[in-house]
């Protein structure tokens, strides 16, 4: 679990991989649960529990508990809860920010949530919410040689005009920490990514970079539809491309980049086991796709960076070569700059 206490000593790794970057991080799944638990009980949240270690089972990822998309994303209803404040808000980013160099000298971190979960349903003023992750980055990057930064994610659950508002919010804070916008959230039938575009056109247009979850819950077709409208520079896992080649083909031909990511895909059952794990890989690598290799969340899915490449490189997924490979193309193909 990537704990924000201090380390004793500091991360090591086979040479090449001592500075890490990460491109796919939700907010909601990556702050210590003992945080967590301090933001609830100061905030005066009811919980469902009284019992600190029960309140852990509530917001982690067991192997084996989850067995669907569905089911891990029900995890972030008490996550999102919990930080539905300016000051929880402020306190998360800073955690996660702080205590991912910390843990695994992660020097570049792109940090991804939904701002308008955070509000409760318009209590708390959005801007207020984006100030405040904007004063948890600046603390950590001022305490921390980190270079950070927040993708805002739309959502497939929300109407175009909610979609909209977080856009806006996007392009408000652009010069101040906010570098690019995501699409995320359950699948739901009526959903069409077409339908949106016109707002990825406007960001794209105002230098944000832009990536957007598909090809996890939804099949090959959706990283297809995404690639067609939207025209992201990366996609959010994006791992189901595999499954048919003229898929691939676009993505080698554009150049887009995968933020793959393996405990999370695994604990999903998106990716059935080890030999379904080695087996998208090798075809990412053959067609000359580009990938980034990311945790998700790491409090949530009781992980980090360094444990998912050794989980990759210990299975003979990837070589070290192919993570060194990886972890350059994170820090090139970040919207940070």
């Amino acid at each position: 679990m990537e704990s924000t206490e201090g380390q004793n000593h500091k991360p090591t790794s086979p040479e090449g991989l001592e500075e890490l970057a990460e491109l796919h991080s939700h907010l909601g799944g990556s702050v210590d649960p003992a945080v967590m638990w301090e933001l609830a009980h100061s905030q005066g949240t009811k919980l469902p529990t009284k019992d600190y270690w029960n309140f852990v089972r509530l917001i982690t990822a067991n192997p084996g508990d989850h067995k669907t998309l569905g089911d891990y994303l029900e995890l972030f209803k008490w996550t999102e809860l919990i930080q539905s404040s300016p000051i929880s808000v402020e306190r998360s980013v800073y955690h996660t920010i702080a205590g991912a160099y910390r843990k695994n000298n992660i020097t570049l971190c792109e940090l991804r949530f939904n701002p308008m979960k955070r509000n409760r349903g318009g209590e708390q003023d959005l801007d207020h919410i984006m100030m405040a992750a904007i004063r948890g980055l600046d603390r950590a990057s001022l305490e921390y040689p980190v270079r950070a930064g927040i993708i805002i994610c739309l959502d497939r659950t929300f109407s175009h005009k909610q979609n909209e508002i977080l856009l806006n919010k996007a392009l408000k804070y652009q010069n101040r920490c906010v570098i690019g916008i995501d699409f995320a959230g359950p699948w739901r039938k009526d959903f069409k990514y077409s339908e949106y575009r016109d707002l990825y056109k406007q960001a794209r247009k105002a230098g944000l970079g832009l990536t957007v979850h598909a090809g996890e819950d939804e099949g090959h077709e959706s990283v297809a539809t995404v690639l067609k409208y939207l025209e992201p520079d990366r996609i959010g896992h994006g791992i189901r491309a595999t499954e048919n080649q003229s898929t691939m083909d676009i993505l080698a031909e554009r150049g887009i980049v995968l933020e793959t990511c393996p405990s999370s895909n695994l604990d999903t059952r998106v990716i059935k086991d080890m030999e379904h794990m080695r087996s998208v890989y090798h075809k990412l690598k053959e067609n000359r796709i580009k990938y980034t290799i990311n945790t998700d969340g790491p409090e949530m899915l009781v992980t980090n960076l360094r444990n998912e490449m050794d989980l990759l490189l210990k299975n003979n997924v990837l070589s070290k070569e192919d993570l060194m490979r990886a972890n350059k193309q994170a820090f090139s193909s970040s919207f940070i700059r």
